[in-house]
């Protein structure tokens, strides 16, 4: 990585946090004491929004409460992971530090709210390392759309004068790779378990792969 900018994606790209996600709904359901044969219920939330996994769950399980003091509450028990032990994913803390060593300026723009990105890359040492955070809520528009990236890149800019292609986008997720592809940046796909059975896709559409963070600190 030979950029001098770089904007980093948050869970699974420097957190180890899409193993929580993917848990939240067998979490929160062995709370009432439902713990078995939830595979399919499990299936059937992946395509769905918090609140609609909260009523489908309130449904099926004759639950307590509406289906938006059920989403409250899924929401709070994955703040309280970002809180307290959501990990960085191995090798990142190196290889951050490094690229701040080279000079290189960052900041994070991220899907999740910015006090909790703040309040975790905080407990995890890293906070000090980027410029600013960034949330899509605040530009209003999620990685589907550029917007998140192109405020991320004026940020970046101070005596600069920068186009797309001088900042590096580090991220996990297909769809954000193709969108900061398409806008022009210089994209390098991060691989997550979440992403396992599209990582050869992936890789030949990046313009780089991090498959081990570890790896890739040798390589800077």
């Amino acid at each position: 990585m030979n950029k001098k900018y770089a904007i980093f994606d948050m869970d699974g790209t420097l957190i180890d946090s899409m193993r929580y996600w993917k848990n939240l709904g067998r979490e929160y359901l062995s709370k009432f004491g439902i713990t078995e044969n939830l595979d399919e219920i499990m299936r059937k939330i992946k395509p769905l929004t918090m609140t609609e996994s909260a009523e489908l769950f309130r449904i099926e399980f004759d639950l307590p409460g509406t289906k938006e003091s059920i989403a409250e509450e899924m929401n709070w028990m994955m703040e309280e992971h970002y809180r307290n032990d959501i990990p960085l994913k191995d090798g990142v803390r190196e290889y951050i530090f490094k690229l701040h060593t080279m000079g290189v300026h960052m900041c994070v723009a991220s899907a999740t709210d910015k006090e909790l990105m703040k309040v975790c890359l905080e407990r995890l040492g890293l906070l000090e390392y980027f410029q600013f955070l960034l949330s899509c809520e605040e530009v209003g528009a999620g990685k589907s759309k550029p917007d998140v990236y192109y405020e991320s890149l004026c940020r970046l800019q101070k005596t600069d004068s920068l186009s797309p292609e001088d900042v590096a986008v580090y991220e996990d997720a297909e769809y954000a790779i193709r969108t900061a592809l398409d806008a022009g940046f210089y994209t390098i796909a991060v691989y997550d378990d979440s992403n396992k059975t599209k990582w050869e896709k992936l890789k030949e559409q990046s313009m780089a792969a991090i498959f081990d963070w570890n790896q890739a600190l040798q390589s800077l």
